[in-house]
């Protein structure tokens, strides 16, 4: 039999599991004297039934009882419900404190016990209750700001990248095939999650800074001249300029701002070599190339997946990252390589 207390949902539930009438009845009482509700079984399987209908916070049991002992009942609780379990027993020489706590109990005291020290630890294990609730809840507000934090960048990149393709309309989709391309280099590469998702941010806005540049250059038939070369160079500091004050959780603007840096120094603006460039930044560089190879331009045809590759193999360690080229021609070559 069991017996429970008027339910409030204000107030935390105990239960009491014990074979033993008058040590159930002590417990009980002291419990509720502290104003906490509280349910008694008299075995494991009277506890259980109660957990299938009403939320318990902590249960104090017995060990050695007939039927399900504490041990048993503390590891059938841990599995299922979120309660915390303190076993109590008179026969603690054959229990260790580290053995009760492995099997997942919260805390392990002998009979006989005072009522001084049953509401101490049933205190300290409550405090330790609402402590891990509170951070529980403030991970999951953090979560739900990183989450709409997010969806704000999603949606300021969408945006930036639809008013530049508007302006050129015969390279659009280029930035989101070079970021799809970078991806598939970076996961080829066996990268972080965390480092590709920064990449594909940085793919889909490498080329920001060409809407500082005149759209008639954009969309020049003829060649250019090295003036309105000059005007086109100086978009990768234009784009840095304007993602430098966003603050996404990757270095997307220092990433915009090399992407036509080359490992030899002949890249611009900065004319960074090897190390000093991100390799996030060479990973777009490779992609960029092989993108633009393959696209058709209003200044000549697109020359095709396969020169493009070999270009890239040709500037290997020359201009290119050897490790970003091995990884982009590994990728060409796998059978379920798509570029679309």
């Amino acid at each position: 039999m069991y017996q429970t207390a008027v339910n409030n949902p204000d107030q935390f539930h105990i239960m009491v599991v014990d074979d033993n009438d008058t040590i159930r009845d002590t417990v009980r009482q002291t419990v509720e004297i502290d104003g906490y509700l509280c349910s008694t079984a008299a075995s494991g399987v009277d506890a259980l039934k109660i957990l299938e209908n009403e939320n318990v916070d902590v249960i104090i049991t017995d060990i050695r009882m007939p039927g399900l002992s504490g041990i048993e009942i503390t590891k059938k609780v841990k599995k299922v419900y979120d309660t915390d379990v303190i076993v109590m027993t008179g026969f603690a020489e054959d229990f260790t404190y580290e053995k009760i706590i492995e099997i997942g109990a919260s805390d392990f005291f002998q009979k006989p016990v005072s009522a001084r020290e049953i509401m101490l630890r049933l205190k300290r294990v409550l405090k330790e209750r609402v402590l891990f609730k509170e951070r529980k809840q403030a991970d999951e507000a953090l979560k739900i700001s990183f989450n709409k934090l997010k969806r704000a960048h999603e949606q300021t990149v969408a945006a930036l990248v639809s008013m530049n393709e508007i302006r050129d309309p015969y390279t659009s989709g280029h930035q989101l095939r070079v970021s799809r391309l970078s991806c598939q280099i970076a996961e080829h590469m066996g990268l972080s999650a965390d480092m590709i998702d920064g990449i594909r941010i940085a793919g889909l806005l490498h080329d920001i800074g060409k809407i500082s540049v005149p759209v008639e250059i954009l969309i020049k038939p003829g060649k250019i001249t090295k003036e309105e070369f000059n005007i086109i160079k100086k978009h990768p500091r234009i784009g840095y300029n304007i993602l430098k004050e966003i603050e996404f959780p990757w270095p997307v603007a220092k990433i915009v701002f090399q992407h036509h840096e080359r490992v030899d120094g002949s890249g611009y603006p900065l004319e960074l070599q090897g190390e000093e460039i991100l390799l996030e930044a060479k990973i777009i560089a490779v992609a960029d190339i092989v993108e633009a190879m393959s696209s058709h331009r209003p200044y000549r045809p697109a020359f095709g997946l396969d020169k493009a590759l070999d270009e890239i193999n040709q500037q290997r360690e020359i201009i290119f990252d050897p490790m970003v080229v091995d990884a982009c021609l590994g990728l060409a070559s796998s059978a379920d390589f798509k570029f679309e």
